[in-house]
C-alpha cells in the first residue's frame, strides 16, 4: 500500500490518544447564551437584526450585498441582547451579536433542496444562503470555491481528512461517525464542479480506509471517490502537500489548487453542504476537540456557533488544578498553527476546529535566545524558504529583501520555529512582516486609485474646457 508525501516537515508528538476514541457529543452553553460574530470568511457583513428582536434557530442575522460575503446565522433560538465588540479567535474584538435562548428552538431552515436535480447556480446559491465556510481555520467562502473561473479547469476535489495538527480528533471521529454523511457532501461538490474526489487520509488512520471505501461502493461512487493515504507528517494538511503528495502537481507560487486543477475542502464543511441540502439548515453547530495535557478529560463535541468557551467549563470539560499540570497557554486551534489567547472567553466560530490547554512541559514560554545560525530551519521547512533570512531582514526593516526570501509564501505551519534550538519567534515575526507588507500593498493601492481618479478628473477638465473653446468659436 503506497504511502504518498512531501519533502521536508516534521513530527511533533501527534498525542491523538487523549481524544481519539471520545464520540462527538452535542452540548448546550451553559449560559444560555451565544456571541456570534458577525463576519466569519469573506466579505465584511453587517447586522440585520437589533437588540430586542427575536429570531429563530437558522435564520439570518447578518449579511452583505458582494460576492464574498458570507451570511450569519442564529445559532440557537431567542432574543437578541446585545450587538458589540466581543473578544475572538485572534486576541482581536469584532462585532458580535448576542442570543440569549428563550428554550423553544424553534427553526428557522431553508426547504430542503435535491442537489442532483437543481440547477448547478441554484446548489451554489444554496451553499452561500447556508453560509457555509472552510472548517479547517481560514475560513473562505464555499460558493466562491466551488464556482472556480472559467479558464480553471477542474480535475480533481480532495477531502482533506489528513488533521496533520497535534491533539485534534474531530475529524477523524466524524469521518467514522458520519461517514455516509462525509461522502454525500464530497459527491454534491463533485457534481457541482465535475471533477473526481480523492479523499487524504494519513497513515496513522488508515483504520478508517475500509470503511470509506465500503460506503463508497456502496454509495455508488467506486468509479468517482477514492481513498489516498498520506504519511503521518506535519504539514501534511496544507493544501500545497496534500495536492503534491495526491496527484503529483504543484500549486505555482502565490497561486491557488484551481491553478493545479484542484479544490480541496475541509470534512466538517462537506458535512456542512450535506445538511445545508438535505436539511435546509445553515453552518450553525461545529464539532470540535478540547485537549491538552492541562485538560482532565478530552473531547470531542457539537456545539452551537458562538458558544463561549467558558461556557463549557467545568460541566463539559475541567482543567486539572495542579501546579504542574496547569494550563499556562491557551490556543484556538491546534499548538502548531492555532493562535494564543489571552482568555478563554471567546466564540467558537465557523472555523474553530479544536482549543487547546497546554501545560508549561508542552510549551516553551521562555526568552528566545541568539539565533546561531544552525540552518536547521532551512532543513525542515516544507516550502523550501529560509525562514532565518527573512526574519533577519524584517528585523532590520528590509521588507523588500524579505519578500524576496519568500515571505509572502510562507504559509506559516510553525516547522520552522518548532524545530529552532534557540527558540526564535520565527513565525510571530513572520506574521507581523506579512501584515505590514499587506498595509504598504494596501496603502500603495490606495495611492494608485487616487492617481487615477485624479488623472480622470483632470482629463475631462481637460476635455470639458476644449469643448467650451470650441463652443466659444463657432458662436463668433
Amino acid at each position: 500500500m503506497k504511502i504518498h508525501t512531501f519533502k521536508g516537515g516534521i513530527h511533533p508528538k501527534e498525542m491523538k490518544e487523549l481524544s481519539n476514541q471520545c464520540p462527538i457529543t452535542s452540548v448546550f452553553p451553559t449560559s444560555k447564551t451565544v456571541t456570534i460574530p458577525v463576519t466569519m470568511g469573506g466579505a465584511p457583513n453587517s447586522p440585520v437584526v437589533k437588540v430586542g428582536d427575536v429570531v429563530a434557530k437558522g435564520q439570518l442575522i447578518a449579511t452583505g450585498d458582494k460576492f464574498m460575503n458570507c451570511p450569519v446565522h442564529a445559532s440557537i433560538s431567542g432574543k437578541v441582547k446585545k450587538i458589540q465588540n466581543c473578544l475572538v479567535t485572534g486576541n482581536s474584538e469584532v462585532p458580535c451579536i448576542i442570543i440569549e435562548s428563550d428554550g423553544s428552538d424553534s427553526t428557522a431552515y431553508m426547504e430542503p433542496l435535491d442537489p442532483f436535480a437543481c440547477e448547478p447556480e441554484d446548489a451554489l446559491k444554496r451553499i452561500k444562503d447556508a453560509g457555509i465556510v472552510g472548517m479547517g481555520g481560514a475560513s473562505f467562502p464555499a460558493h466562491v470555491k466551488l464556482n472556480p473561473p472559467k479558464d480553471k479547469e477542474i480535475d480533481y476535489v480532495l477531502l482533506n481528512a489528513a488533521e496533520c495538527e497535534p491533539y485534534l480528533t474531530c475529524d477523524e471521529r466524524t469521518l467514522q461517525e458520519q461517514t455516509e454523511k462525509v461522502i454525500d457532501g464530497l459527491a454534491i461538490e463533485l457534481r457541482l464542479v465535475g471533477a473526481k474526489g480523492i479523499i487524504a487520509l494519513e497513515d496513522n488512520k488508515a483504520y478508517i480506509k475500509p470503511q470509506l471505501e465500503k460506503k463508497i461502493k456502496k454509495k455508488g461512487y467506486g468509479d468517482d471517490i477514492s481513498v489516498c493515504l498520506v504519511k503521518t507528517k506535519y504539514p501534511q494538511g496544507a493544501e500545497k502537500f496534500i495536492v503534491s503528495a495526491c496527484t503529483g502537481r504543484e500549486i505555482p507560487s502565490a497561486k491557488l489548487p484551481a491553478d493545479a486543477g484542484c479544490i480541496i475542502s475541509n470534512v466538517g464543511t462537506v458535512c456542512a453542504i450535506s445538511d445545508a441540502f438535505r436539511l435546509g439548515m445553515p453552518l450553525i453547530e461545529r464539532s470540535l476537540t478540547i485537549s491538552g495535557g492541562a485538560v482532565e478529560k478530552p473531547v470531542n463535541i457539537r456545539v452551537p456557533v458562538g458558544t463561549l468557551v467558558t461556557d463549557l467549563m467545568p460541566e463539559v470539560f475541567k482543567l486539572k488544578e495542579s501546579e504542574n499540570e496547569s494550563a499556562i497557554k491557551i490556543i484556538s486551534g491546534g499548538p502548531m498553527m492555532g493562535f494564543a489567547m489571552c482568555s478563554a472567553a471567546f466564540p467558537i466560530a465557523k472555523g474553530t476546529s479544536g482549543v487547546t490547554f497546554l501545560t508549561k512541559a508542552e510549551t516553551f514560554t521562555d526568552e528566545e535566545e541568539q539565533c546561531i545560525s544552525c540552518g536547521k530551519c532551512v532543513a525542515t521547512c516544507a516550502m523550501h524558504l529560509s525562514p532565518v533570512l527573512i526574519v533577519r531582514e524584517l528585523k532590520a526593516g528590509n521588507y523588500e529583501k524579505a519578500k524576496s526570501f519568500g515571505l509572502m509564501d510562507c504559509i506559516e505551519c510553525g516547522c520552522c520555529a518548532f524545530i529552532c534550538p534557540a527558540k526564535v519567534s520565527l513565525i510571530q515575526r513572520i506574521r507581523l512582516g506579512k501584515g505590514v507588507v499587506r498595509q504598504q500593498m494596501a496603502e500603495e493601492r490606495t495611492k494608485a486609485e487616487l492617481a487615477k481618479k485624479k488623472a480622470e478628473a483632470e482629463k475631462a477638465a481637460q476635455e470639458a474646457a476644449s469643448k467650451s473653446t470650441e463652443s466659444q468659436g463657432a458662436a463668433k
